[in-house]
Formats: structure tokens, sequence, C-alpha cells
């Protein structure tokens, strides 16, 4: 875990949070192989190979945002697929969180018969209409968070835009756009809580995360060596990241790790709760596809690109809407950099 925190320090921005977990694991897995073999020398010539090996893996992980192919607005396999489905079945399949405010969640006072609607379903909409001509040609699938990658790779949804974090172990199961959004761990909990962050505060404390998620992985590997303060319950996973509000709400957690932009959602559907502390990560949105599905990752991209330059009804206006109330009318620091796409196959 040192080498995020090294990096973190080195680079301003660091890396996700799962990139260094997989780093922090594999180093582990490599000084920990026992001596095997006809004598010592073949034990340290095994223990360097693995060593190399988690080196290598580290520096093809460097950057999991930047892993993605260049834009193009062509027409592949797997979009033409999508627009020779039929009648009613001519619609984009997309996996969403229909329960996080102001990012997909469904408002029953909207006056829209409880419509899906947020920052994410705002992108599905434009991703809807550049690809089949029509911003509601879209079935809105509702996935928990640890069934995101099993529903892409199942052939149920042809994406998931689900305030999806890229990272290392996952660029290994789907394919991910660009980033479309950058974010943070943080902590939630109760604004009258002695928890002041993510820091000694939490001894002791039960910690909700959503499984699957990037903050569990975060949470298990501080454990692991020692960063995340001894006594730390983090059993307390949940399949939605909602629900660990209700659980923070019933006393039944002390505090909640996970994206600050969440974090911030939650704290504005509840005034007893706050953010406490900075963010001690970060990461980066993005829309997860087939990992074969080249055509429709660099159509993605090349919306991405315009959705971005689109001022009046693009990314800024979204932003506005929906997430300027809960994190401010600046959103500077909410925007992902420039895209780079060094992914070549």
């Amino acid at each position: 875990m040192w080498v995020r925190r090294l990096r973190a320090a080195l680079k301003g921005w660091g890396g996700v949070a799962a990139m260094a977990v997989a780093c922090a694991l594999a180093a582990v897995f490599a000084l920990c192989l026992p001596v095997s073999g006809p004598g010592l020398v073949d034990g340290r010539a095994v223990n360097r190979a693995a060593q190399t090996t988690a080196v290598r893996a580290e520096e093809d992980c460097e950057a999991p945002e930047k892993q993605t192919l260049p834009p193009s607005s062509a027409d592949g396999d797997t979009i033409r697929a999508i627009k020779n489905r039929q009648g009613e079945k001519r619609k984009l399949i997309v996996g969403v969180d229909q329960n996080s405010y102001r990012w997909g969640y469904r408002d029953p006072n909207s006056g829209r018969t409880a419509e899906l609607e947020g920052f994410d379903i705002d992108l599905v909409h434009r991703i809807a209409e550049d690809i089949l001509g029509d911003p509601d040609a879209v079935q809105f699938k509702a996935i928990p968070t640890d069934q995101r990658i099993p529903a892409i790779q199942d052939g149920r949804v042809d994406m998931v835009v689900r305030t999806m974090t890229i990272n290392c172990d996952r660029i290994e199961d789907v394919a991910f756009s660009a980033p479309y959004f950058k974010t943070g761990q943080q902590v939630l909990a109760p604004k009258s809580s002695p928890v002041t962050g993510y820091d000694a505060t939490l001894a002791g404390r039960r910690i909700c995360t959503a499984s699957g998620s990037t903050a569990y992985s975060a949470l298990k590997a501080d454990q692991t060596d020692g960063t995340l303060p001894a006594g730390t319950d983090i059993s307390g996973t949940v399949p939605n990241q909602l629900d660990c509000l209700v659980r923070l709400q019933l006393g039944e957690a002390d505090a909640v790790v996970t994206d600050g932009a969440l974090a911030a959602s939650q704290a504005a559907q509840d005034p007893t709760v706050e953010i406490k502390g900075d963010a001690f990560t970060a990461e980066y949105y993005g829309v997860a596809m087939k990992k074969d599905a080249d055509d429709l990752v660099r159509r993605v991209n090349q919306i991405l690109v315009e959705y971005r330059k689109d001022t009046a009804d693009g990314w800024q206006a979204s932003y506005e809407h929906w997430l300027s109330a809960t994190l401010g009318k600046d959103a500077k620091n909410s925007e992902p950099p420039p895209p780079q796409y060094l992914r070549t196959t």
C-alpha cells in the first residue's frame, strides 16, 4: 500500500485504490513464495520471476483510466447488432443504478411517473441518441454494484453507466471508455460522530461499503497492511450503496466509505450526516462494455469528446443541473483529465 501513498504524494492525484491493492498484493505474494526445488537458488529464482511479474503488472496498470481505444464514429459488429434489433427491442440496453440520488434515481416528485434521472442517466440518453437517433431508445436495467461486470460479460446489458470506477482489476474483465468523471473515496458519518475522516478515529468502528466496490477493496488492503486502524470492522457490505446510508440511519454502521460524489449526494438526502475529512484516493468513472466490443468503446469515446465540448446540453450543463448543489458550482475538481487512448487492441 506504500506504493499508493507514495504515488499520491508524488503525483497529486495518485492512482486508483484498486490499482494499489493489486500491486501491493502482488508484491506480498512474490515475497512470500516458499523456497522450493532442489535448493535455495531455485527458490530465489522463482521469487525473482514472481517479483518481475509483479513489477510488470504494476507498470502496465500505471494509469488504468488511459487504457482505452481512440474515438471513432464508425459502426462495427457490436453497433450494427444493436441497430438491427427490431420493434420495441431496438434499444440500447444499459445497466444503471436507480438508488443514487442525482446520479441514477427515481424521483417520485418529478411528475413524470418517477422516470430514471440523474447525471449518469443524461449520459445514457446522449449515447442512445448518437447510436440510435433517439435519446429515449433505452432499456434501463437496475444492476447491483457487485453485478456490474457479470451483467456485461453475460450479455444482459450492452454497457454499464453506474458510477463505475476504472481500475486495474476491472480492465482485465471489461473494456472502459475514457473517464467522464473524477472523484475519490471519502468517509460519511453522522454529524455527531467522533469520526473525523479516514484516520485513527475509525478504530473499533463498523464501516459499511458496497460489495464489489473500490471502497471495499481499499479498506481490505489497508487493513491487511496496517494502514487502517486495528479493530475496524469492514464486514458490513451491502449490494447497493444506498443501503449503507440506511444502515447508518438505523445505527447498524458507524461510518460509510464510498466515492465522494456519492457521499455528497447521500449527505444531501439526510441532513444528519456529513462527509468527514478529505478524499484519500483519486478515481475516475467510465462507461464499461464487453472486452471485445471495440467499435462500441470507440463510439462512446467519440460521444464523450463531443459531450464535453457541448456547453449548452453536454457535460457541464448536466453537472450544473444535477451535481452543483451537492459538489459545488465549480466543476473543476470533478472534471476528468484530457483523455489519453493508450490501448491499441
